[in-house]
């Protein structure tokens, strides 16, 4: 019993406990490990400053002031509005009574009757009722600015593009061809297929309407203007004819000739020749242009656009039309993008340096 006893013990090989001892071991290593790891240093202290404190509350009081101010800005320009709207309304009722009067003296002349100081007193009370008409309207422009109309940006921004917006007689000249629909190619075909409802929502369009509402904003109330669309043809954006000047200070009238605008279909292509030749045809002519367009003209005569139509096509069609454009006249030339014309911009700019007037390639967001 003994001998097998000893045998049995002897079965227990020192490879087994090895085993043992090595798995103990590095389980024990392991739990060590663990235990001695910082498991507090993924967790970050943001600890704040006083310095970050006071620059965190300045910056919340600017934020503050700055909403403050615009509804300020914004309250004064509703106030100056509706101060204007009331000198209008005064002027109009001063107008009103110099026509009665000039009706009166109209009678006075056809009765034959020997009535010369009750002429005299009419003629002196119309002069003095044109006089307060005048300081009344200059009053209005004073508080309101030169502008008759306002465009406003988002929050405070102010339009800064270097342009003259000067000038007596001020033509702008806004492309309504197809391609004013898009940017691309593709895209101006797909939309060019769509309702004319969708046409005059299509971005681009939107933004060269914009474009010219802003203009009709910032030019001087003192002068006189005239709108065109051109594409294959010629038009007004006011009924009447293309060689009448309009006064800026008629904002009602203004107002009617943006509508116009907001509706009118981009379509055709673009003469450029016939749109200058028309304005050197003006008399008196114009004495500062503003041109909206997206590219060189593609057409060179009335009615529809030729088929395929090369750049240096485009090109020569340019210069062609650059000989139609009134003498002395600077040219404000306002480019949107268009795909597949790389030598717009280049012709444009020498235009306009040429004429000693503005080019402007707008941001997406401007006006």
């Amino acid at each position: 019993m003994a001998g097998k006893t000893g045998k049995g013990r002897r079965g227990v090989t020192p490879l087994s406990l090895a085993f043992l001892d090595v798995m103990f071991c590095g389980f024990g290593a392991v739990i060590l490990i663990f235990l001695i790891l910082d498991h507090t240093s993924t967790v970050s202290v943001v600890e704040s400053s006083p310095n970050q404190e006071i620059e965190l509350n300045m910056l919340e009081r600017e934020i503050t002031e700055g909403v403050e101010g615009n509804l300020e800005l914004r309250n004064l320009l509703a106030d100056l509005s509706e101060e204007f709207e009331r000198g209008e309304v005064e002027a109009e009722e001063l107008r009103e009574q110099v026509e009665l009067l000039r009706r009166e003296i109209e009678l006075l002349n056809n009765s034959g009757a020997d009535s010369d100081q009750l002429r005299d007193r009419l003629l002196s009370d119309i002069e003095s009722l044109e006089t307060q008409i005048e300081e009344l309207l200059a009053q209005e422009f004073d508080r309101s600015g030169n502008n008759v109309r306002q465009f406003l940006g988002d929050g405070n921004r102010q339009y800064l593009s270097g342009m003259f917006l000067g000038g007596q007689r001020i033509l702008i000249l806004m492309d309504s061809s197809a391609s004013m629909l898009d940017e691309t190619l593709v895209n101006i075909i797909r939309t060019r297929n769509m309702p004319d409802e969708r046409k005059v929502q299509s971005p681009k369009w939107l933004r060269v309407v914009r474009a010219v509402d802003w203009i009709t904003t910032q030019v001087p109330v003192t002068s006189r203007y005239q709108i065109w669309s051109f594409n294959t043809e010629v038009s007004s954006a006011l009924p009447g004819d293309l060689q009448t000047w309009r006064e800026v200070a008629d904002r009602d009238e203004l107002e009617e000739a943006v509508d116009t605008l907001r509706a009118t279909v981009p379509e055709d292509g673009t003469n450029l020749e016939q749109v200058f030749r028309l304005a050197a045809g003006m008399s008196p002519p114009p004495d500062n242009i503003f041109l909206i367009t997206d590219g060189l003209p593609t057409v060179n005569r009335p009615g529809p656009a030729r088929g395929l139509v090369t750049p240096r096509d485009r090109v020569e069609l340019f210069e062609d039309a650059i000989g139609e454009l009134p003498p002395n006249v600077p040219v404000n030339i306002i480019l949107m993008p268009l795909e597949g014309d790389p030598s717009a911009a280049a012709a444009y700019w020498q235009l306009a340096m040429a004429t000693r007037g503005s080019f402007l390639t707008p941001s997406k967001d401007w006006p």
